[in-house]
């Protein structure tokens, strides 16, 4: 009977453990470390990154653009494919900004022979507006160009033979392209990023520089020390109901 008295204080500290270290709520949505063109979501605040999509139609309206449901080093264009990059700052998928302009791949890769054992992509690569641009530094202008790449070549393997120098940071998530921007990585910018993400077709308009907000968690430390933090918590609640159990035993005795 004195045994049990000990033993049920630390059976209840180790069920509470699990909710000491459940996952931060700035961490990544299921599914995100596969597209590893985006960043990762938070309700807190925006990212600033280089959103990937493709081209559903043929008129290369804007409209016809889908956000990608896979990263650029899985997905595999057929020849004929239309797809787009744009640099942006936005809080999730719903609200990421649309590369501008038209992208029709008549215009782009007409003037590209087809050979056999390649295929033909075209790519819309808008580095956005100096709104959403880092601290310091000016988008270049949006451009469209033709990639010939091989049969099996993905997305990413065509935009490293018509963008370089590009950027990916250690969790291969892209972070540029034509080496812009020169620094940062999906970092989180706090503040919203709605209103800005799709802006009508123009030229870069100046505002006031998000840049200048906190830039935070850039590489997921702070999500780390939340989830260290929920450990430690947890490990000291089950010592000290075991404690007191010990203590409220020997005095019984």
């Amino acid at each position: 009977m004195r045994g049990r008295a000990w033993r049920l204080p630390a059976v209840i500290g180790l069920a509470l453990l699990p909710a000491a270290v459940q996952t931060p709520a700035g961490a990544a949505e299921p599914g995100a470390a596969e597209t590893r063109a985006t960043a990762r979501v938070s309700d807190s605040g925006s990212y600033r990154y280089w959103a990937f999509w493709e081209q559903n139609g043929k008129s290369g309206d804007r409209d016809e653009w889908s956000y990608a449901t896979q990263g650029p080093s899985v997905l595999r264009p057929e020849d004929g494919a239309v797809i787009g990059f744009r640099f942006a700052l936005s809080e999730n998928s719903q609200d990421a900004g649309k590369p501008r302009g038209r992208a029709e791949f008549a215009d782009i890769c007409g003037g590209t022979d087809a050979e056999q054992g390649s295929k033909r992509i075209a790519l819309s690569i808008d580095p956005g507006t100096r709104a959403h641009a880092p601290r310091g530094e000016t988008p270049p202008e949006p451009r469209t160009v033709c990639a010939r790449v091989a049969d099996d070549a993905t997305a990413a393997d065509a935009l490293a033979q018509v963008a370089k120098p590009l950027r990916y940071n250690s969790a291969a998530l892209l972070c540029a392209i034509d080496g812009y921007p020169e620094r940062g990585c999906g970092e989180q910018i706090s503040g919203s990023g709605k209103g800005g993400g799709n802006e009508a077709d123009g030229s870069n308009a100046a505002g006031k520089d998000p840049g200048k907000g906190e830039d935070t968690d850039e590489d997921g430390s702070g999500a780390a020390f939340g989830s260290a933090t929920g450990v430690a918590a947890g490990i000291a609640a089950v010592a000290a109901l075991s404690l007191a159990a010990a203590r409220r035993a020997r005095r019984r005795r």
